[in-house]
């Protein structure tokens, strides 16, 4: 059968537009998510090893697992395993890539879909730079909110005080008590960038949907009823200190 000119064209324009995704198809935020080890390991009962927060996860707010024939690399980044040990650790296995391998196939398949992010090295790299550019562990200690046994504080304190200092809307996760008169204890910190990597609100809306995700990313499966979410406003809140 012989195709016409026009009709080709049109045939090959279809096929063209079908593989590229569609602009509202793509993600629009970044979620830069921090995890307090000492709170991940009282759940998961590993021993950390870490006093300051760690990454958990650069997540888009749009797809899962977008490339399934994209396989993690090590060899890839290379030059930032360094760095990747001590900022992202593996809190379960610390000499495992399999957390990494995990993040890459979930999240960074889709970030990728964006050119600024389009390799393995770029979307690692990208979190990490992002982790010690607002670096929240110093943020923390300017702000006097230090890990302590014997101190609670009240939820506004680190909300506004994280909002004051980033010029942004956070969002704070904590594990919640399963007795009133308990405190919840702190455990997550999202903070948000626009596709420029431009501090963002995490509660603006955007014009496609967002995922909410807690510990119970973790691939080895911290997902339980009593897990993280976001934070009580009238609920003291207790930071653990390293045992």
């Amino acid at each position: 059968m012989r195709l016409h000119l026009p009709v080709l064209v049109c045939l090959v324009a279809a096929l063209s537009s079908a593989a590229i995704p569609s602009p509202r198809d793509l993600w629009t935020k970044l979620i830069l998510t921090q995890q307090w080890p000492n709170t991940f390991c009282a759940m998961e009962h590993c021993h950390p090893n870490f006093t300051y927060w760690t990454l958990h996860g650069l997540w888009p707010d749009k797809g899962n697992h977008c490339n399934s024939s994209w396989h993690f690399n090590s060899s890839e980044i290379e030059d930032l395993l360094p760095d990747m040990r001590k900022s992202w650790p593996d809190l379960l296995n610390p000499s495992s890539v399999q957390f990494w391998k995990y993040e890459w196939s979930k999240h960074g398949t889709c970030a990728a879909e964006a050119a600024s992010l389009n390799s393995q090295h770029k979307y690692f790299s990208k979190a990490l730079e992002l982790y010690h550019k607002v670096d929240l562990n110093s943020i923390l200690l300017k702000l006097n909110i230090i890990p302590s046994s014997d101190k609670y504080y009240n939820f506004s304190e680190i909300e506004e005080g994280l909002e004051r200092f980033y010029g942004v809307k956070v969002k704070i996760q904590c594990v919640h008590p399963s007795k009133n008169s308990e405190p919840q204890i702190l455990g997550q910190i999202e903070i948000c960038f626009d596709a420029e990597f431009t501090l963002h609100d995490c509660g603006k809306h955007f014009s496609i949907d967002t995922f909410s995700r807690g510990l119970g990313d973790h691939p080895l499966g911290v997902n339980n009823p009593s897990g993280l979410s976001v934070c009580a406003h009238d609920i003291p809140v207790y930071y653990p200190p390293t045992p």
